[in-house]
Protein backbone atom coordinates (compact mmCIF):
# COMPACT_ATOMS: atom_id res chain seq x y z
CA UNK A 1 0.00 0.00 0.00
CA UNK A 2 1.45 3.71 -0.75
CA UNK A 3 0.81 6.25 1.53
CA UNK A 4 -0.14 9.55 0.28
CA UNK A 5 2.10 12.27 -0.32
CA UNK A 6 2.13 15.02 2.77
CA UNK A 7 0.95 17.85 2.36
CA UNK A 8 3.61 20.52 2.17
CA UNK A 9 2.49 23.43 5.03
CA UNK A 10 2.71 26.80 3.78
CA UNK A 11 4.11 29.71 6.26
CA UNK A 12 1.20 30.91 7.35
CA UNK A 13 1.48 34.99 7.63
CA UNK A 14 1.52 35.92 11.12
CA UNK A 15 -1.29 37.66 12.07
CA UNK A 16 -1.60 41.39 12.50
CA UNK A 17 -0.29 43.57 15.19
CA UNK A 18 -2.87 45.45 16.58
CA UNK A 19 -2.12 49.03 16.64
CA UNK A 20 -0.93 50.64 20.32
CA UNK A 21 -3.64 51.52 21.71
CA UNK A 22 -3.81 55.07 22.78
CA UNK A 23 -3.36 55.10 27.15
CA UNK A 24 -6.32 55.01 29.31
CA UNK A 25 -6.93 58.46 30.72
CA UNK A 26 -7.19 58.22 34.41
CA UNK A 27 -9.52 60.20 36.66
CA UNK A 28 -9.19 63.84 35.79
CA UNK A 29 -7.52 63.02 32.45
CA UNK A 30 -3.97 61.70 34.03
CA UNK A 31 -3.01 59.33 31.51
CA UNK A 32 -1.81 55.66 32.21
CA UNK A 33 1.52 55.08 31.51
CA UNK A 34 3.36 51.87 32.68
CA UNK A 35 6.25 52.50 34.73
CA UNK A 36 9.49 52.90 33.18
CA UNK A 37 12.87 55.04 33.07
CA UNK A 38 14.19 57.30 30.78
CA UNK A 39 12.87 59.54 28.16
CA UNK A 40 10.12 57.37 25.89
CA UNK A 41 8.30 56.75 28.61
CA UNK A 42 7.86 60.78 29.86
CA UNK A 43 7.44 61.53 26.06
CA UNK A 44 4.43 58.77 25.59
CA UNK A 45 3.06 60.21 28.85
CA UNK A 46 3.31 63.81 27.72
CA UNK A 47 1.99 62.71 24.13
CA UNK A 48 -1.17 61.20 25.88
CA UNK A 49 -1.95 64.25 28.16
CA UNK A 50 -5.51 65.77 26.55
CA UNK A 51 -5.84 68.72 24.94
CA UNK A 52 -3.66 72.15 25.99
CA UNK A 53 -2.12 70.13 28.76
CA UNK A 54 -0.02 68.19 26.11
CA UNK A 55 1.40 71.79 24.60
CA UNK A 56 1.64 72.71 28.77
CA UNK A 57 3.71 69.18 29.29
CA UNK A 58 6.02 69.90 26.44
CA UNK A 59 6.71 73.29 27.58
CA UNK A 60 7.53 72.10 30.53
CA UNK A 61 9.74 69.38 29.20
CA UNK A 62 11.64 71.45 27.19
CA UNK A 63 12.46 73.96 30.19
CA UNK A 64 13.02 71.12 33.10
CA UNK A 65 15.49 69.88 30.37
CA UNK A 66 17.23 73.48 29.28
CA UNK A 67 17.85 74.03 32.68
CA UNK A 68 19.47 70.86 33.82
CA UNK A 69 20.42 68.79 30.71
CA UNK A 70 21.48 66.12 32.79
CA UNK A 71 18.42 65.13 33.85
CA UNK A 72 16.78 61.87 34.81
CA UNK A 73 13.48 60.76 33.64
CA UNK A 74 10.75 58.35 34.46
CA UNK A 75 7.37 57.65 34.97
CA UNK A 76 5.90 56.51 38.16
CA UNK A 77 2.60 56.04 39.49
CA UNK A 78 1.48 57.49 36.04
CA UNK A 79 3.15 60.69 36.39
CA UNK A 80 6.70 61.90 35.01
CA UNK A 81 9.54 62.20 37.62
CA UNK A 82 12.54 64.56 37.28
CA UNK A 83 15.38 63.65 39.02
CA UNK A 84 19.40 63.63 39.18
CA UNK A 85 20.35 59.68 38.50
CA UNK A 86 21.41 58.34 41.82
CA UNK A 87 20.97 61.13 43.70
CA UNK A 88 16.69 61.09 43.67
CA UNK A 89 13.63 62.86 42.40
CA UNK A 90 12.72 66.63 42.59
CA UNK A 91 10.41 67.62 40.81
CA UNK A 92 7.07 65.43 38.97
CA UNK A 93 3.92 66.51 36.78
CA UNK A 94 0.80 65.08 37.34
CA UNK A 95 -2.48 65.81 34.92
CA UNK A 96 -5.98 66.59 36.61
CA UNK A 97 -9.24 67.73 35.33
CA UNK A 98 -8.70 71.38 34.96
CA UNK A 99 -5.06 72.11 35.39
CA UNK A 100 -1.47 70.85 35.18
CA UNK A 101 -0.01 70.32 38.88
CA UNK A 102 3.74 70.40 38.95
CA UNK A 103 5.30 69.40 42.84
CA UNK A 104 8.64 70.43 43.94
CA UNK A 105 9.90 67.82 46.65
CA UNK A 106 11.98 70.23 48.29
CA UNK A 107 9.59 73.88 47.39
CA UNK A 108 10.20 75.34 50.49
CA UNK A 109 13.92 75.59 50.22
CA UNK A 110 13.31 77.02 46.15
CA UNK A 111 13.42 81.42 46.42
CA UNK A 112 10.75 82.05 45.84
CA UNK A 113 8.80 79.32 47.26
CA UNK A 114 6.06 78.53 44.69
CA UNK A 115 2.74 79.07 45.38
CA UNK A 116 0.55 75.55 46.04
CA UNK A 117 0.64 74.26 49.75
CA UNK A 118 0.92 70.88 50.52
CA UNK A 119 -0.03 68.41 53.43
CA UNK A 120 3.61 67.35 53.15
CA UNK A 121 5.82 69.49 54.69
CA UNK A 122 8.79 70.49 52.55
CA UNK A 123 6.48 69.95 49.35
CA UNK A 124 5.15 72.98 47.13
CA UNK A 125 3.05 73.08 43.59
CA UNK A 126 2.65 75.46 40.92
CA UNK A 127 -0.63 74.80 39.41
CA UNK A 128 -1.29 75.34 35.54
CA UNK A 129 -4.52 76.35 33.60
CA UNK A 130 -5.75 76.46 30.27
CA UNK A 131 -4.60 79.49 28.91
CA UNK A 132 -2.04 80.77 31.82
CA UNK A 133 1.17 81.87 30.87
CA UNK A 134 4.20 80.17 32.28
CA UNK A 135 7.00 82.58 33.90
CA UNK A 136 9.39 81.02 31.82
CA UNK A 137 12.58 82.19 34.32
CA UNK A 138 10.92 81.85 37.00
CA UNK A 139 10.06 78.21 36.98
CA UNK A 140 13.43 77.59 35.02
CA UNK A 141 15.27 79.09 38.04
CA UNK A 142 13.03 76.61 40.96
CA UNK A 143 13.63 74.02 38.08
CA UNK A 144 17.89 74.59 38.72
CA UNK A 145 17.64 75.32 42.38
CA UNK A 146 15.75 72.00 43.12
CA UNK A 147 18.21 69.97 41.21
CA UNK A 148 20.99 70.99 43.28
CA UNK A 149 18.69 69.99 46.82
CA UNK A 150 18.75 66.18 48.16
CA UNK A 151 16.07 64.31 45.94
CA UNK A 152 13.65 61.99 47.26
CA UNK A 153 14.45 58.42 46.87
CA UNK A 154 10.80 56.75 45.70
Amino acid sequence: MAKAPAKSKAAKPAPAKPAPAKPVLLSGGNPQIAKAYGDAPVQAYIAAMPGWKSDVGRRLDALIVGAVPSVYKAVKWNSPFYGIEGEGWFLSLHCFSRYVKVAFFRGMSLDPIPPGGSRQKEVRYLDIHEGEEIDEARFASWVKQASKLPGDKM
